[in-house]
């Protein structure tokens, strides 16, 4: 049996669709992905600094094309609702199974007052051809399977 393939990183593709954004209220769109050969995508926005009275929330959008023809649309029923004005330092979760279109996207709708970005992630699943090697925005990627304590 090849250990190796049952590993987490051998079944999911992990990659960033969004750099930190300073404190602000504008919108962060993501960098669409695509879902072909894949079933669902997990979004994960995750956040640093919200100001009192935020209105932070995460929604998906799709498109056929990553936008060069078909522009992206929301998708009904995608968004989390805002986060609480205590939730600093939290994640978003927005988990889309089987999306209509090809190509999907998060937004991170900020208004009101500011929202610090540190960053969003995609979480490609379910895929059809596993085991996968991560993209270019995995820099590292290392495992271990069933090791001994000592020395990192």
């Amino acid at each position: 049996m090849n250990l190796q393939a049952l590993l987490l990183s051998k079944q999911v593709d992990i990659s960033r669709v969004s750099n930190a954004a300073a404190a602000a209220t504008t919108d962060v769109n993501g960098t669409g992905v695509s879902t072909a050969g894949w079933d669902g995508v997990l979004f994960v926005a995750l956040l640093g600094t919200l100001t009192t009275t935020h209105q932070t929330s995460l929604k998906a959008q799709q498109s056929s094309d990553n936008a060069s023809a078909d522009d992206y649309t929301d998708i009904a029923g995608s968004s989390t609702g805002n986060m609480a004005d205590g939730d600093s330092n939290k994640i978003i979760l927005l988990d889309v199974f089987r999306p209509t279109k090809e190509y999907v996207r998060p937004v991170l709708d900020r208004g009101n007052a500011n929202a610090v970005v540190d960053g969003i992630l995609a979480i490609r699943y379910a895929g059809r051809n596993i085991p996968i090697t991560q993209g270019s925005t995995v820099s590292v990627q290392d495992y271990v399977i069933s090791a001994d304590e000592g020395t990192a």
